[in-house]
């Protein structure tokens, strides 16, 4: 590795550092623009065109503003699980490919930061150690409210992660590889011979169950359990201030950015898109599909927030245990048996045997209801109100 390599593995850094802190202060203007326009409300308009510059004075703020420390904290777990959380935020996006690839001299340049043999895993690994930063920034704060948000936030990333691991192990079942870079290069073809082959049209199953899991991940509403503020008054990190809540909350909002960008690669064919002109403009032009998928997603992690309430705790958990974890399991099983198949045979008998499968299972579902043991008579009868009822309401 001579000094033009360590130069350009450090521009690729920097530039997917950049790309990601503009994306976060975009994330966090835009979010607030538009759940104050779907709420019929003003929002940030101050501070540079449209308050765009509100996100900085509000980080300025918060970096400057005294820290006020609690005095029955455990003062090392305290100060290192913030630090934490926004470490892991940051590491977790490097094994992203962002934009296309080009040529300088014979040095093939993939705007890539890393592309490790073990792939996606990495981020499964990254969001693993996540968990460590929230709770223990709930148990160091010697409090009860952060002390149930960090248990809260435990039970909840621990059971989503499982449904999560098998959204991507279906997808690395699929395309027969962990590498970001194989996963997207296996959706530049054509579906059919006009579809584009992204991931999420015959994986739609695993895209549904993965983004759902990331959600809750990220403890976004409707599953902002840990950080509930009519419960928990902001949970996990209720003791913290100034610029160590700045990294607890730059964190969420780079985990949200991270698993948008994962979930563009793994089902929406990544930076790949249509592209013309010269090499180092095609990479470029990546660079812009990759940013207006991950836009779309953003969209509508903010579209969540401003429409739907807070789950209650134990619906949360009969979700993630008792729904994505079986149809995750049933779905990697169904996807390792179509690869199997389209093996061993040619693509228009798995198209007939996955359609085959497909009209029993809704026929099923149609005829499930005629095998109920409940009459609906006798259940009117037994839900009605009784004359002892009556008596007493009078």
């Amino acid at each position: 590795m001579d000094a033009i390599d360590v130069a350009i593995i450090t521009g690729k850094a920097v530039a997917a550092f950049a790309l990601w802190l503009v994306g976060t202060a975009m994330l966090i203007w835009g979010e607030r623009r538009l759940v104050s326009k779907m709420q019929s409300r003003i929002g940030p308009n101050r501070l540079g065109p449209f308050g765009i510059l509100q996100t900085l004075a509000d980080g300025a703020k918060l970096f400057f503003k005294e820290d006020i420390m609690p005095s029955n904290v455990d003062r090392l777990t305290y100060l290192a699980a913030p630090a934490m959380s926004a470490v892991v935020a940051l590491i977790t996006f490097a094994v992203i490919p962002f934009g296309g690839s080009f040529h300088i001299g014979e040095r093939e340049v993939m705007l890539q930061v890393w592309d490790p043999e073990i792939g996606l895993l990495w981020f499964l690994a990254m969001s693993s150690i996540g968990v460590y930063g929230i709770v223990l920034a709930g148990w160091s704060s010697g409090s009860k409210y952060p002390l149930l948000g960090g248990v809260r936030s435990t039970a909840q990333m621990i059971s989503y992660e499982l449904a999560m691991g098998l959204g991507m192990a279906s997808v690395f079942i699929y395309t027969g590889s962990l590498r970001a870079s194989d996963i997207v290069a296996n959706q530049e073809a054509q579906l059919l011979g006009f579809l584009p082959a992204w991931h999420i049209i015959p994986m739609a199953p695993a895209f549904l169950i993965f983004f759902i899991s990331v959600i809750a991940e990220t403890q976004r509403p409707p599953f902002d359990l840990p950080e509930a503020e009519g419960e928990l008054v902001a949970g996990f990190h209720t003791e913290y201030s100034g610029a160590r809540f700045a990294m607890f909350f730059l964190a969420e909002f780079m985990n949200v950015i991270t698993v948008s960008a994962v979930t563009v690669t793994l089902f929406l064919g990544g930076p790949s898109g249509p592209t013309f002109g010269p090499e180092w403009v095609q990479a470029l032009l990546g660079v812009v599909w990759f940013v207006a998928k991950v836009s779309v997603l953003l969209f509508v992690f903010v579209w969540l927030r401003a429409t739907l309430p807070r789950m209650r705790y134990d619906r949360l958990m009969d979700l993630g245990w008792k729904i994505m974890l079986p149809l995750g399991l049933v779905w990697v099983m169904a996807t390792s048996f179509s690869v199997v198949l389209r093996q061993a045979t040619d693509q228009a008998t798995v198209l007939r045997m996955a359609g085959i499968g497909v009209a029993v299972a809704v026929v099923l579902y149609l005829a499930a209801p005629l095998f109920s043991r409940r009459d609906p008579v006798e259940t009117s009868e037994s839900t009605a109100p009784s004359s002892a009822d009556d008596e007493v309401t009078i």
